[in-house]
């Protein structure tokens, strides 16, 4: 690489993270450019090549890696089940490595990752991509500000309505796959919880199996004591027939209510691209800042959401790669949310209230 040159980046997968979330949102980054996809499934090469037409294609990892020295960095995307011996093939290799979430099975697999990466004096980065929705960055605000005053409760939904199982590896119920909403959208609700309240200090779950045919977890809880004081109550679920506020977070000077989900997937699904007025949403969908009881149709002031961010995250790892700033979102930080989804497995499985 040159001064001027975009790093070259290598992504491995093209499903739904791949051509969804990271592909887009690489291509849009100053800096960055999209320089092979690795899939061996016809229809997605078709697809990536329709996508990007000046893209490489290959169908396998170790074409990828045979050229490792014409890259800059490596993202995958693929199964969960192949995230560390990836990440480690790639680290080992002298590639920098962007993971998607979560980036391992077990935290120690992720501090073991972190320590590789140190020793090889490598970026090692995780896509927890939801720090930059329109809600969270708001509740941030929020809270810095000191609007809500204390925070004493976090009450935080990521529910869907899908009674039916979709199958494929997200839904299996072979421990190696990884898969179940705990460690799906489980990373994401608790991810978000250590970064606004920070360490889990006692780990209490429940987890159930709900629809006919589903192999693992499809309507799970949460409950987090942070060293902070504040609890956080997180719900992740497939079997929600009413969906509930994405937010629901209560101190002791207001509480803040948010009802919907950040549009960024939604818009990248439809093939849209950031640009001007990326990541807003109508004033229909605010969110409302007050206290005192208030009648079933919500309380408080509306409070205008701030625009959702994902392409922050490619922007921040192309400036951690020239070191013109830091890591976006560490291992070691991903490994502190792996020890709460462990011990929620563990809290689920014995009934009991698990201490970290």
């Amino acid at each position: 690489m040159t001064a001027g040159t975009p790093l070259r980046v290598g992504l491995v997968g093209y499903g739904l993270a791949g051509s969804v979330f990271h592909a887009p949102l690489i291509a849009a980054t100053e800096g960055l450019a999209l320089d092979t996809v690795v899939t061996s499934n016809p229809e997605r090469q078709e697809q990536a090549r329709a996508d990007f037409p000046d893209v490489r294609l290959a169908t396998t990892t170790d074409e990828l890696f045979d050229r490792a020295d014409e890259l800059d960095l490596i993202v995958i995307a693929s199964t969960n089940r192949t995230h560390v011996p990836l990440a480690t093939t790639a680290l080992k290799a002298g590639l920098p490595v962007v993971v998607d979430k979560p980036i391992a099975g077990a935290a120690a697999e992720a501090r073991d990752l972190a320590a590789l990466a140190e020793e090889r004096g490598l970026l090692l980065s995780v896509f927890q991509n939801r720090r930059w929705d329109n809600d969270f960055l708001t509740l941030r605000k929020l809270i810095s500000h000191g609007e809500l005053g204390d925070v004493w409760r976090f009450e935080s939904r990521f529910e869907r309505w899908r009674p039916q199982p979709k199958g494929g590896w997200r839904e299996s119920g072979d421990p190696a796959e990884i898969g179940g909403l705990l460690y799906d959208l489980g990373s994401h609700v608790v991810d978000q919880a250590l970064v606004l309240f920070g360490p889990a200090t006692q780990v209490y779950a429940e987890t159930d199996i709900r629809r006919p045919g589903a192999e693992t977890d499809d309507d799970t809880f949460i409950a987090v004591t942070h060293a902070s004081g504040v609890r956080s109550h997180l719900y992740v679920s497939a079997t929600t027939a009413q969906l509930g506020p994405r937010f629901r977070v209560l101190g002791s000077r207001a509480g803040y209510v948010k009802h919907g989900l950040d549009p960024q997937e939604a818009a990248l699904k439809e093939g849209l691209r950031p640009g001007p007025q990326w990541g807003a949403e109508p004033e229909s969908l605010w969110g409302r800042l007050g206290s005192g009881e208030s009648p079933l149709t919500g309380g408080g002031d509306p409070v205008p959401t701030l625009p959702g961010d994902y392409p922050a995250y490619y922007a921040a790892v192309a400036e951690a790669l020239t070191g013109a700033g830091p890591n976006p979102v560490t291992a070691l930080e991903a490994a502190a949310a792996l020890d709460v989804l462990e011990a929620a497995r563990r809290s689920a499985r014995d009934g009991v209230a698990v201490t970290l």
